[in-house]
């Protein structure tokens, strides 16, 4: 009797041991492509005609008549991001989401495991595993440096490392489930949250995000698949670095303005660099 009660009572432990694993493990899924969106709050959210400026390096010019500046997150002090509010702009603030970039504060907190191939074209940064959960703590800090900083937004950049050659295998699905963790995390701050690029996903992704970054749609001919931004009144930031717009040879840069202006985007010209060394706005 004593026996078959033991097995009984192990039985049930088991189970119980069983259960209480599954819940665990449910309640730790941080990356989960099936999220909503979070909607609950207030936070800053532009329209369609919102006027911008794009500065990355160097010392801010403040003296656009935009309403929105986007800046380096790190780079920008209180000070400033204080004078352009004080200015009456909108301050979103730049960090990389999908990528290592050696020479950040923080550069230390990223998980070794986490840190992929260099990128194309820029050797000091490294593709990240954004299905590695070790990111969370990494990524939620610098929305937390958004906030004490004062930033109304943020712009978390490479977002589309599932595209290209990280050293990872990363799946659209995956991509998905960070970007909504991403955007969720910024707007349960009180943060606006723009998506920067992935194009492919931008059907899933608009309602996550209140206003989109984009690099070259008009040079790579891909903005039409930007429009489900502009159609639910949401702003299309663009910049464009070709040559032919930088000098207008042969009117192109008029020819590329024309088309922005008709899909509501708002498109720059700038250098690839984005500091300021030249700027034409398409408004």
């Amino acid at each position: 009797m004593k026996t078959t009660l033991f097995i009984w009572i192990s039985i049930f432990l088991a189970a119980c041991g069983s259960s209480t694993s599954s819940s665990q493990n449910v309640q730790t899924q941080i990356f989960d492509a099936s999220v909503a969106p979070y909607t609950t709050g207030t936070w800053y959210k532009p329209d369609v005609n919102t006027s911008w400026q794009w500065q990355l390096k160097d010392d801010i010019d403040t003296s656009y008549d935009v309403e929105i500046y986007d800046i380096d997150l790190f780079d920008a002090s209180k000070l400033l991001i204080q004078s352009l509010k004080n200015d009456g702009k909108k301050v979103i603030c730049y960090f990389s989401a999908g990528s290592y970039e050696n020479w950040r504060s923080d550069k230390n907190n990223f998980p070794a495991s986490a840190l992929g191939k260099s990128m194309d074209g820029w050797q000091d940064e490294q593709w990240l595993d954004i299905s590695n959960e070790d990111l969370v703590p990494v990524m939620r800090a610098r929305l937390d440096l958004a906030i004490e900083k004062g930033c109304d937004g943020v712009e978390p950049d490479n977002m589309d490392g599932y595209m290209n050659d990280t050293g990872f295998t990363l799946s659209a699905s995956a991509q998905l489930a960070y970007n909504k963790f991403i955007a969720n995390e910024a707007r349960k701050r009180g943060l606006s949250v723009g998506l920067k690029n992935d194009i492919d996903q931008i059907s899933e992704l608009e309602p996550y995000y209140d206003f989109s970054v984009n690099e070259q749609c008009h040079a790579y001919n891909e903005c039409d698949k930007l429009q489900p931004f502009t159609d639910v009144n949401k702003p299309v930031f663009n910049a464009e670095y070709k040559q032919e717009y930088v000098d207008n040879t042969h009117g192109e840069r008029d020819k590329m303005c024309a088309d922005a202006i008709h899909r509501q985007f708002q498109t720059l010209v700038l250098p690839l660099d984005l500091d300021n060394s030249f700027r034409y706005s398409c408004h």
